[in-house]
C-alpha cells in the first residue's frame, strides 16, 4: 500500500528552547485510518496543526524535520502551495464545530466558500454541489435541506454542526482528512453515527483519515493503526488488535485502563432529598410578525422520581432528550408543571426570599467549565462569589474558607490569584466544583462534567466526586452520554428519550438486563 504521508524526525520548539514535539515518525498509507492517541496536552493538535503549518500565532515556532505528502515535503512548500494543499488536498474537521464554523454566515456560504477557493465554476454548479455535500452527509434526515442550507450554526444541534464541518472538510475530495476529536461533546449514539459517516466517505473518496483522539472506544472500532503520544514524543505504536491486546508501554496501559468500579449505596432508610412528580416543562412555539403562540414544545414530558440523601442519580439519553432542560427546572432555572419537593418544600410553589434561601443548598456543575467560569475573575472571585451572596462573613473568613475547599479538591494554594484561562480542563473543572461547595450544598446537579475530559483525568475527578460524596454526604444528579462513567459513579439511573423516562433501574440490573430498545441501543452504541 503506498504512502500517503511521512513524517521524519520532526521537531517543534518555541523560541528554540521549549519542545513540543520531539523526532516524531508517523506513517499514513492510502486508504488507511489511523488514530493518534494522548492526553490533554501531549501535542495531538499541535502535530496535527503542523501538517497544515496551522500553528498558532504569537509564538515563535522553529520546526525541523521533513513532512513529505505524495513524496513533497510540505515544510519547503510556499504561500500559494499551501493555500492550494489546505482544504483541497488536505482537510481537517476541527474539535469545536461551533467555533470552526463563522456564526454571521449560512451554512450554504460557508460550505461554497470553500468549494469556491479551489475551483472556477459557476454560482449554479456550486450550488448543486453545496446541497450534493449536504446529502452526502446525511444532514436530509434531519429535513429541508433547503432549510439548514438557510440556517445559521445557533440554530443547528451539535451532530447537525459536525456534519457540516464534515461537508466542508471533503468538498473538494481530499486524500487526507484530519479529524481532530470530532466527536468530544458529541452523545453516544451521534458519535456512532458521526464515526459511520467518516467511514462511508473516506471508502467513497478513497481518503485516508488521521483520527486525533483520546477516547479509545473510538479507536478500538474504526482504526487500523494507532500512535500514542505523551509529552511530545511517540511513546508506541502498532496495529490495533496487537496494542489493544498487547501495550508495552504503562502509559498505554494507562489510557487502556477501565475507569468502571462500583459506588454502593444502601436505600434503606434513607431520608427522601427531592422528589419529582408529574414535571412537565414546554417552551411556547411562536408564529407571525406579533409571535403568537401556535403550540408548545414539551422538553419534559410528565416525569417522576425520588432522590435518597446520599445517592447518585444517573440520566443519560441523546443530545435534545430533556437532560440538562429537567435539571434546570429541578433548579428552578427554567418554569415548569407539577411538583419539585426539596426537603419537604414544593419549590414551584414557595415565594422568592425561601427559593433564594434554598439555593445555597442546591448547586449546579457546568459541562464546560471554560465557559461556566467568568475569564475576567480570579480563582479566589469566582469561589468566593457565592459566600458574597449567602452570607455575611467577614473577607478574612472566606479567605480561609476558599483555601479549605481548594484543598478539598486537591489544587494548589497558588490557584488564588490565576484566572481560568491559566489552567488545563481537569483543573477548570475542580475549580467549578470547588465553587460549587464553598456554600456546603445537601444537592449538587453535575451536567456532563467529564465529557470533554481525557481518560486519566476523567478518573481523577470521579475518585474525588466520590471522596466528597462520601465525606460530606453529598447527592448526585449526574447527567451524562458516557455510560462507562455512570456506571463508575451512579447508584441508579433514568433513561430519558424525547422528553420522557422510558426506564429507571439500580444500574446494575439496568446494564446487565436493559428492558427498553432505546436503552439496549445506547448499551449497544457504547461498546
Amino acid at each position: 500500500m503506498k504512502t500517503i504521508l511521512e513524517i521524519k524526525n520532526l521537531n517543534i520548539k518555541i523560541n528554540n528552547k521549549i519542545s513540543i514535539l520531539k523526532d516524531i515518525d508517523i506513517e499514513i498509507k492510502e486508504s488507511q485510518t489511523l488514530a493518534l492517541v494522548g492526553q490533554s496536552g501531549s501535542g495531538k493538535s499541535m502535530l496535527a496543526h503542523s501538517i497544515l503549518n496551522l500553528l498558532p500565532r504569537g509564538a515563535n515556532f522553529s520546526l525541523e524535520g521533513e513532512i513529505y505528502f505524495n513524496d513533497k515535503n510540505i515544510l519547503n512548500y510556499s504561500k500559494k502551495d499551501l493555500q492550494h494543499l489546505r482544504g483541497n488536498e488536505i482537510s481537517m474537521i476541527f474539535q469545536e464545530p461551533m467555533s470552526a464554523l463563522n456564526p454571521l454566515h449560512k451554512i450554504e456560504k460557508q460550505i461554497a466558500e470553500i468549494i469556491y477557493a479551489h475551483n472556477l465554476i459557476s454560482d449554479k454548479e456550486i450550488k448543486k454541489q453545496v446541497f450534493d455535500l449536504l446529502h452526502k452527509v446525511e444532514l436530509d434526515k434531519y429535513g429541508s435541506l433547503e432549510k439548514i442550507a438557510n440556517a445559521y450554526p445557533h440554530e443547528l444541534s451539535g451532530g447537525q454542526r459536525q456534519r457540516v464541518v464534515i461537508a466542508m472538510a471533503i468538498a473538494n475530495k481530499p486524500k487526507l482528512l484530519i479529524a481532530d476529536e470530532p466527536t468530544t461533546a458529541l452523545d453516544l449514539t451521534i458519535q456512532f453515527q458521526i464515526l459511520k459517516l467518516l467511514e462511508k466517505l473516506k471508502l467513497e473518496y478513497k481518503m485516508s483519515i488521521l483520527l486525533i483522539t483520546h477516547d479509545l472506544k473510538v479507536v478500538k472500532q474504526f482504526c487500523d493503526y494507532i500512535y500514542v503520544i505523551n509529552e511530545g514524543e511517540i511513546v508506541e505504536h502498532n496495529e490495533k488488535n496487537e496494542l489493544f491486546s498487547n501495550p508495552k508501554k504503562e502509559y498505554t496501559q494507562m489510557l487502556l485502563k477501565n475507569i468502571k468500579s462500583s459506588n454502593e449505596f444502601n436505600e434503606k432508610n434513607k431520608n427522601t432529598i427531592l422528589e419529582i412528580k408529574n414535571l412537565i416543562v414546554k417552551f411556547p412555539i411562536t408564529k407571525g410578525i406579533f409571535k403568537r403562540v401556535v403550540d408548545n414544545f414539551i422538553a419534559v414530558n410528565d416525569i417522576s422520581f425520588t432522590l435518597y440523601e446520599g445517592q447518585s442519580f444517573g440520566i443519560i439519553g441523546e443530545s435534545g432528550s430533556g437532560k440538562s432542560t429537567l435539571a434546570q427546572a429541578i433548579l428552578k432555572l427554567e418554569k415548569s408543571e407539577g411538583e419539585i419537593i426539596y426537603f419537604e418544600k414544593d419549590i414551584n410553589s414557595i415565594n422568592k426570599k425561601e427559593l433564594r434561601e434554598l439555593r445555597s443548598s442546591m448547586q449546579i456543575v457546568f459541562q464546560d467549565p471554560f465557559n461556566s467560569l467568568n475569564p475576567r475573575m480570579s480563582v479566589y472571585e469566582i469561589i468566593k462569589e457565592g459566600l458574597d451572596i449567602h452570607t455575611s462573613l467577614h473577607e478574612e473568613e472566606k479567605v480561609l474558607k476558599v483555601i479549605n475547599i481548594l484543598n478539598e479538591v486537591s489544587m494548589p494554594i497558588d490557584s488564588l490569584n490565576k484566572y481560568p484561562h491559566e489552567f488545563s480542563g481537569g483543573q477548570r473543572q475542580r475549580i467549578a466544583v470547588a465553587r460549587a461547595l464553598i456554600l456546603e450544598p445537601k444537592l449538587l446537579i453535575l451536567d456532563e462534567p467529564t465529557s470533554a475530559l481525557d481518560r486519566q483525568v476523567q478518573f481523577q475527578l470521579l475518585e474525588l466526586l466520590k471522596s466528597l460524596q462520601k465525606k460530606y454526604n453529598l447527592t448526585y444528579i449526574f447527567i451524562s452520554h458516557d455510560l462507562e462513567v455512570i456506571q463508575s459513579i451512579c447508584n441508579r439511573v433514568a433513561v430519558m428519550k424525547e422528553g420522557k423516562i422510558v426506564e429507571n433501574n439500580y444500574v446494575k440490573e439496568l446494564f446487565s438486563n436493559p428492558i427498553h430498545s432505546y436503552t439496549k441501543e445506547l448499551i449497544q452504541a457504547s461498546k
